[in-house]
């Protein structure tokens, strides 16, 4: 059995993922490491849209983005993470991103949250950018969320600029997927 090519560094929405670029090989030689085989089809598996098996429902798809010249990811990679394991498809951007490329991801990676992750004191700036992109871009629908260290006094400006939430340092990441659960619920 062969398997085509599998170029998980290309996708940014593998990046996180802990699996090396195999080219072409035989399963054979995929077995060897464990477990891994079956994670790359249980990948490839939950990437077959609804129209093929129809029951599945669309898995719901966030983008996690870190603008500026912001490099402290952590905070992002643990909530990136948290939404995966919830069932959530995460899109991450990686850091020192524009505004503009963090729209255009969103926009390109069809996704139904944007969670904005900064910690360098520019959210009052970058924050809005993002979501007037969007808007202008026509990409209003998108549901957007932010976090890091953000001053109590400049959250109300954050969600008048289009944030429904902005969680701060200590926020348990089952917070998180609540919110975005609860969004997709009300939505539907």
């Amino acid at each position: 059995m062969i398997v085509k090519k599998l170029n998980w560094k290309s996708s940014v929405m593998f990046n996180m993922l802990p699996f090396p670029d195999f080219g072409e090989c035989h399963a054979e030689s995929l077995q060897k490491h464990s477990g891994v085989l079956d994670s790359v089809i249980l990948l490839i598996l939950a990437q077959i849209p609804a129209s093929i098996g129809g029951t599945m429902d669309r898995r719901i798809r966030v983008l996690i983005g870190k603008p500026g010249l912001d490099g402290h990811d952590r905070g992002a990679k643990y909530i990136a993470r948290a939404l995966r394991d919830a069932g959530m498809e995460v899109v991450y951007t990686g850091i020192r991103q524009t505004p503009e490329a963090i729209a255009d991801a969103a926009i390109q990676e069809d996704v139904d949250f944007v969670g904005i992750s900064l910690l360098s004191g520019a959210h009052n700036h970058l924050f809005p950018e993002i979501s007037r992109l969007l808007r202008e871009k026509g990409a209003s629908d998108i549901i957007l969320f932010g976090g890091g260290v953000i001053p109590e006094e400049d959250i109300p400006g954050l969600k008048e600029a289009g944030y429904d939430a902005i969680f701060t340092p200590g926020t348990p990441a089952s917070e998180v997927v609540e919110f975005i659960n609860s969004r997709m619920e009300q939505r539907q």
